[in-house]
């Protein structure tokens, strides 16, 4: 059948009608064929409308015919981006840890969009799932505005349905198109009611499509829900009535007919997209080093908003930097049209390419859970930060990269269970960043983990015990104070139980039991948990039990080891770091200080924010002699948290090591007062000050100066339960005298051995007169020296536990006696 014939020729012909696929190329000389994108098949060109009654494809008009649309050139919409971020101006952020900087704009009407054409690199079809991109330039030509989906079909039509002037349902005036979501044109409007309040207007590209209406009432209903300040927040709903003419989409749209709307908060701000091509570009406060802070303060700020959400049983879907706005010092998501219900399982997932997590690109809304849209979170900060001139200092850049690693796991249940969860992770890292940045502490308490009250230290902190002089050597080395592996497990710090595990309350309660009573304790509780044998594992560790600590750890394995939901949000992972820490405790209780190193890394890279997998591998690094490794695991502990006396004793160890006795004192005397491991600090200080170290050559003695400093410190310790006197504080005196005296014999003529003169006679050396003779009496220092170390030996032999012992003590105190006259 024909098709009627056109108007009778004293009428004016039709619009011009564009070449349907497949049909052969209009323009002369060509062969091509039109292809579904609107150009040719062949070379690329853009196919003209035809003129009715002409075979069109000429870039003029026919006659009688209408001009086609001017083609703008194929940067103006790079160019368009790129001016209207000019128009932003960003000022220095606040000193607070998630202050971000100061975006402002002029006034809204500069945002509009002159030319409001097809968006850069086009968008998503999304009709019924289609992924494919409609609405792109090809082969160096300009997009079409309106056309159809090269891989469904479906029709698209980019054309603004509201022009300037326009009044929407009556009371929002429009002044034009600022942007172009993901449903359609957002508009710029005046709410007269509101003494011109500025909102906006987002309406559909194609509103005849059921699937566009349905994913816009589920964004109405989402926003109308929402109470979060990081959302954006609806105002009202309007319609307005459609005074385009029919376009050609297909979609019998039409004069007369009326388009719904959303009515907005008017956000005047940049995209994420826009921040990261500053970032890139190096401008203004994103270019200075705390740019790695601003990610993160990014990632925790929508965290809560996702939050908000996921308690709400919805999923965000398609978070992405251009569904994040940073206003002022703030940022709101905004673009919820993709939000799903997670107990509707119907329909399609519309996302962007590349931040869809995998199991969602597979499955479609059957791999939707809580953990996709962490993951598109985790390709967001990343896509931020890849163009960051300036790395974070020390260990921040590994943590940041190991947060973003899990985040974005290909296993979902290797990925964060919660939003919370992440979040928390994030705010450490940020925390560890801003540390190592400013050298000042940002301390936060764990959640997950409980501070110790033992050190990691075996003896620089502590007093020497009595044994120092009953074993025979009596000018030993300092010793650092490395723990052997075997006693580490003690001295690091203990996961709190899991909230949500049965024994939770009663594994809370407080017990004075030892190890053992509360291995049977914890059986007489007819449980067997997760949390109860990691305890149990605990205490056979104490006891040094390691096979029965093994059975323990193979139980709550085996209580781990259960199938989960695939879409259970918030359930324990298949990866569960509980089981790699004590995995790791084991290890290093068998010596097995390598086999623990690998451990404490994969806990390190479930929890990047945490200090405890870092101090673990800290010690063992400097276990393997890899000085390097332990410095930036213990100084990332230390500059975000100077109550962590463990990393401060690791550090030292580490200046001992290198001979640098002055830093080493400085770094233990930076602990504060209210430090758990203060006073253990202050005697190391002394001990240091005072002490013998290795050296190539042989024994280093301290100087005159570092001397003089421990015994300017001795009388200030707090020592025997605060008295003035007591065993303690004469064992410390009589270790610094000791070596004073010795370095004094050194002076005087050759080294002394113990507790003698240089010449081995036992009164010490003998002072000399100006012409070089001796009277037999030592000068007045070593004199001085002697009889005070006499007394502290005499003192210590009142502590000796044995005759023998006894005997011992009083031999060396006569040995060091100062000859006198009488």
């Amino acid at each position: 059948m024909n098709p009627p014939a056109g108007p009778p020729g004293g009428h004016p012909p039709g619009p011009p009608r564009r070449p349907p696929p497949g049909s052969p190329c209009p323009r002369p000389g060509c062969d091509g064929r039109v292809e579904t994108t609107g150009f040719c098949s062949t070379r690329g060109h853009r196919v003209q409308p035809l003129e009715p009654g002409g075979n069109g494809g000429g870039p003029g008009p026919g006659p009688g015919g209408i001009p086609p649309v001017p083609e703008s050139p194929p940067t103006a919409g790079a160019r368009r981006r790129a001016e209207t971020a000019q128009l932003f101006t960003v000022g220095p952020a606040g000193d607070g840890l998630l202050d971000l900087p100061v975006i402002a704009t002029p006034s809204p009407e500069a945002l509009v969009v002159t030319d409001p054409r097809v968006p850069v690199g086009g968008k998503t079809c999304g009709h019924e799932g289609c992924t494919a991109v409609v609405g792109r330039s090809y082969a160096g030509q300009p997009a079409l505005p309106i056309g159809f989906c090269d891989r469904c079909g479906h029709p698209y039509d980019f054309t603004p349905r509201l022009a300037p002037g326009d009044l929407a349902g009556g009371q929002y005036r429009v002044v034009g198109c600022v942007a172009n979501g993901g449903l359609g044109w957002v508009y710029l409007a005046h709410d007269m009611r509101l003494d011109g309040n500025p909102v906006a207007l987002k309406g559909l590209i194609n509103d005849r499509d059921p699937v566009a209406l349905q994913r816009e009432a589920e964004e109405l209903r989402v926003l109308i829900g929402s109470d979060h300040p990081d959302i954006v927040r609806v105002i009202n709903f309007v319609s307005h009535k459609d005074t385009t003419s029919g376009n050609g989409n297909g979609n019998g749209k039409g004069a007369g007919s009326h388009t719904r709307y959303i009515v907005m908060e008017f956000v005047r701000g940049m995209h994420l997209s826009q921040v990261r091509d500053r970032i890139t570009r190096g401008e203004g406060p994103f270019g200075e080093d705390r740019v790695f802070e601003y990610v993160l303060s990014y990632g925790c700020r929508i965290l809560d908003a996702l939050e908000s959400l996921h308690r709400k049983n919805l999923v965000y879907c398609d978070l992405k930097p251009n569904n994040v706005m940073h206003y002022a010092d703030r940022i709101k998501l905004i673009d919820l049209g993709a939000v799903r219900d997670l107990n509707d399982r119907t329909g399609y997932v519309l996302g962007a390419r590349g931040f869809t997590a995998p199991e969602v690109v597979r499955r479609g809304v059957e791999g939707l859970s809580v953990r996709s849209d962490l993951f598109s979170l985790g390709v967001t900060l990343r896509t931020l930060s890849e163009g960051c001139r300036k790395q974070p200092p020390g260990l921040g850049a590994e943590s940041y990269a190991r947060v973003l690693a899990r985040a974005t796991a290909d296993d979902p249940l290797e990925r964060f269970g919660s939003a919370r969860e992440m979040a928390e992770q994030l705010r450490g890292v940020l925390r560890e960043i801003r540390s190592l940045r400013t050298r000042t502490e940002t301390p936060e308490p764990s959640t997950l983990f409980a501070a110790t009250a033992t050190l990691l230290d075996a003896s620089l902190g502590r007093v020497p015990p009595l044994e120092r002089w009953l074993a025979g050597e009596r000018r030993p080395l300092l010793d650092p104070g490395l723990p052997e592996p075997g006693r580490v497990p003690h001295h690091l710090p203990v996961p709190y139980p899991d909230p949500a595990d049965p024994a939770a309350a009663l594994l809370a309660q407080p017990t004075t039991s030892g190890p053992r009573r509360l291995i049977q304790q914890l059986y007489a509780s007819g449980r067997e948990t997760i949390e109860i044998c990691f305890r149990q594992l605990r205490a056979h560790l104490e006891l040094g039990e390691l096979d029965a600590a093994h059975e323990r750890l193979t139980t709550a394995r085996a209580l781990l080891d259960r199938p989960v939901p695939y879409e259970l949000a918030g359930g324990p992972a298949r990866y569960d770091w509980r089981i790699s820490w004590h995995e790791g405790l084991l290890s290093l209780a068998r010596g097995e200080t390598p086999e623990a190193r690998a451990w404490f890394e994969l806990v390190y890279a479930a929890l990047p924010g945490e200090y405890a997998p870092k101090l673990a591998l800290g010690y063992c690094a400097e276990k393997a002699g890899a000085p390097a490794d332990a410095e930036r695991y213990y100084d990332a502990v230390w500059q975000r948290s100077r109550t962590q006396g463990s990393a401060v004793f690791g550090l030292a160890r580490l200046r001992l090591a290198a001979g640098d006795r002055t830093d080493a004192v400085g770094l233990l005397g930076s602990l504060p007062e209210v430090s758990r491991h203060y006073d253990a600090a202050q005697i190391a200080c002394v001990r240091i000050l005072a002490g013998r170290l290795e050296a190539d050559d042989g024994p280093r003695l301290p100087e005159r100066y570092d001397l003089a400093a421990a015994f300017g410190r001795l009388p200030r310790l707090y020592l025997d339960e605060g008295h003035e006197a007591g065993p303690a504080r004469d064992r410390l005196e009589a270790e610094a005298l000791e070596v004073a005296l010795e370095r004094v014999a050194i002076r005087t003529g050759a080294a002394a051995p113990a507790g003698g003169r240089p010449d081995g006679s036992p009164n010490g050396s003998p002072s000399r007169g100006p012409d070089g003779s001796s009277d037999g009496r030592p000068d007045g220092e070593e004199f001085t020296l002697r009889t005070r170390l006499e007394a502290k030996l005499r003192r210590l032999a009142r502590q000796a536990p044995t005759p023998g012992g006894l005997a011992a003590l009083v031999d060396l105190a006569n040995s060091v006696r100062p000859k006198t006259r009488f």
